[in-house]
């Protein structure tokens, strides 16, 4: 059995980490593991949110990756079943300018989201500056969530 991270004791892997060069799998493995242990916390393993940009990319479901997460193989095992049923099959490439482009995403730059995204920030600190990226704000949250100081 693979290791279940208990995400009410501590934070899913960071969006930056990689798996077969995917930014954001290792950290939805984790969310996914736990949410079968009854471990997820405040977290959600619902397809949607930042995940939901994996499962179009690649083309699963989130149900599907449960059910394989549920056999408890660990991350390589779990990599090689997602090279095998995405239904949209990845070149590295793909992988690599897909990961980059997640990995400096910042918010789109209408008001509205520009608001949400400052907001988010302002939970946390009113004065960091250096929050400029979604994977930015994930971190901070994780951090803060946990009892790091912002």
């Amino acid at each position: 059995m693979n290791f279940v991270p208990d995400l009410t004791q501590r934070a899913p892997r960071s969006p930056r980490q990689r798996l077969g060069g995917y930014v954001l799998l290792p950290r939805i493995l984790d969310k996914g593991r736990a949410s079968a242990a009854g471990k997820l916390g405040e977290y959600r393993f619902n397809g949607r949110g930042m995940d939901r940009h994996f499962f179009n990319f690649v083309g699963l479901d989130h149900e599907a990756l449960q059910a394989e997460l549920a056999k408890g193989g660990g991350d390589g095992e779990v990599l090689a079943w997602i090279d095998l049923n995405a239904k949209t099959p990845r070149q590295p490439w793909e992988i690599a300018a897909w990961s980059e482009y997640h990995l400096n995403r910042t918010p789109d730059t209408d008001a509205e989201t520009l608001a949400d995204f400052a907001e988010a920030v302002g939970q946390f600190s009113k004065t960091r500056e250096d929050i400029k990226t979604w994977f930015d704000l994930l971190d901070l949250d994780d951090h803060c969530t946990f009892g790091g100081k912002a």
